[in-house]
């Protein structure tokens, strides 16, 4: 499920700037011969790198998906509920309850909750019931060496190498996710490499079958990327009918007192302190759910880019831990791939950038839409609908 997305490749990229700037295309074998070449300069035995990199295949499966994600090109309301079912609820919270000491343990030394962690493993690999059954080598390997994205996967098949000199994976055996994601949370080799943690005590990190291995390692990779201890990450709210919809959406925070007076309501309970910093997100616009969100919910992107698949994680988060069904409102329809491609193109020439022409509505598009929306006099929501394409 976090496919492309997940952003411990993004990190990756942030701390190897000089790899984004090696090759990719070309022939296979000499792409390979160029791995191999890097490792061994790296520091790995050129008797481990023969044996690793020999066995390399390109995979063309991998390359059909890496090109057909259109799961996480629906909107919202359709994307959380084929997500998140009263079973699947049920399931996170018989696995909290039976794990009570592994959730018990990550929140304490983490700081991260126990529903955030159960909706990761619930979103990704169903409780690890599915991990994927792509070799997670040739994965990487082949999307290294696809010139798309080379600076996020060539850092990890080069971190996959070493985890193969400490024994800790086999690129025989090892299978994940197409994107080359491994084990119950799917983190990514380097992620496993620098962040992971032997959960169970076993002397190894083992995130295909350790439970604690693997909840442990994925709430250390938010913890890395900033999550804090005891504060919130998302709660749903009522917006009142005069608030500015320009104030809306990732860009512009705000101290939850500051929303207070503009109308802004908790929909069940209370928000949190007044001065703590929030944004308010319309994921299908002013008719549809509102949510406010805190710095945590930002953490989140660190494990996955899509919107989408980011505020259902959150929400289903809170769900877990008593939340109610969010109310959907009756919000406006909305664009299919074909609308949504030429609403991107339109804005491109307008001069935004909106990340590329893929149909997905990421934080890019949104933000543009929701400029041009202020621009023409329309609801600055965020949220594009047909009379906004028709105007464009």
């Amino acid at each position: 499920m976090r496919l492309l997305f997940l952003a411990g490749a993004f990190a990756a990229m942030a701390a190897s700037p000089a790899v984004a700037q090696r090759g990719c295309g070309g022939s296979w074998s000499s792409f390979v011969n160029g791995l191999r070449t890097e490792a061994v300069q790296s520091g790995l035995p050129a008797s481990t790198a023969d044996r690793f990199f020999g066995q390399l295949r390109q995979d063309q499966e991998v390359l059909r998906r890496d090109r057909s994600q259109g799961f996480f090109q629906r909107p919202f309301i359709d994307f959380s509920r084929r997500l998140i079912s009263q079973s699947r609820l049920d399931r996170a919270r018989q696995l909290r309850q039976r794990e009570a000491g592994l959730f018990t343990t990550v929140e304490r030394g983490f700081g991260v909750p126990s529903g955030i962690m159960l909706a990761f493993l619930a979103f990704e690999t169903d409780f690890g019931t599915f991990q994927g059954d792509i070799n997670t080598a040739n994965a990487l390997a082949t999307l290294a060496h696809d010139c798309r994205r080379p600076e996020i996967f060539r850092p990890q098949i080069l971190a996959f190498a070493e985890l193969y000199r400490r024994g800790e994976l086999d690129p025989a055996t090892t299978v994940g996710a197409w994107a080359g994601e491994i084990g119950m949370v799917q983190m990514l080799p380097r992620d496993i490499l620098n962040l992971g943690v032997d959960g169970d005590g076993d002397g190894r990190v083992d995130l295909r079958g350790s439970m604690a291995d693997a909840v442990q390692s994925g709430a250390a990779l938010l913890r890395y990327h900033g999550w804090r201890p005891n504060e919130p990450w998302l709660q749903e709210v009522t917006i009142p009918s005069n608030l500015d919809l320009s104030r809306t959406g990732l860009r512009t925070q705000m101290s939850v007192s500051d929303w207070q007076r503009l109308g802004v309501r908790a929909r069940a309970g209370s928000l949190p302190s007044g001065g703590m910093r929030a944004s308010v997100i319309l994921p299908q616009g002013y008719r549809g759910p509102a949510f406010m969100i805190f710095d945590n919910f930002r953490v989140l992107f660190e494990w996955n880019q899509s919107f989408t698949y980011v505020v259902t994680a959150a929400y289903f988060a809170t769900r877990i831990a008593g939340a109610p069904v969010y109310d959907a409102g009756n919000p406006d329809g909305g664009l299919n791939q074909d609308q949504m491609h030429a609403l991107q193109r339109a804005l491109q020439t307008r001069g935004y950038d909106v990340g590329g022409v893929d149909g997905i509505l990421g934080a890019l598009t949104r933000a543009a839409v929701q400029d041009v929306q202020q621009q023409l006099g329309l609801p600055a929501d965020g949220w594009p609908t047909p009379a906004l394409l028709n105007r464009l």
